[in-house]
């Protein structure tokens, strides 16, 4: 792998980090839960995809 590939692997990871951290902190700040259950969808995906990132290395 080159180095420009493990940069955006790496760029990748913190992307799905902070979108894992955003989901999970908006969820439990609403108070609908509809809403509050899809960020949490949205927090489970967003480890999913940091998983496979983290998979390639």
């Amino acid at each position: 792998m080159t180095n420009k590939e493990l940069l955006y692997i790496e760029d990748a990871l913190g992307h799905e980090n902070f979108m894992k951290s955003c989901s999970t902190k908006t969820a439990s700040q609403l108070q609908d839960a509809s809403l509050s259950s899809y960020m949490t969808e949205l927090e489970k995906k967003h480890t999913q995809l940091f998983n496979k990132f983290l998979n390639l290395l």
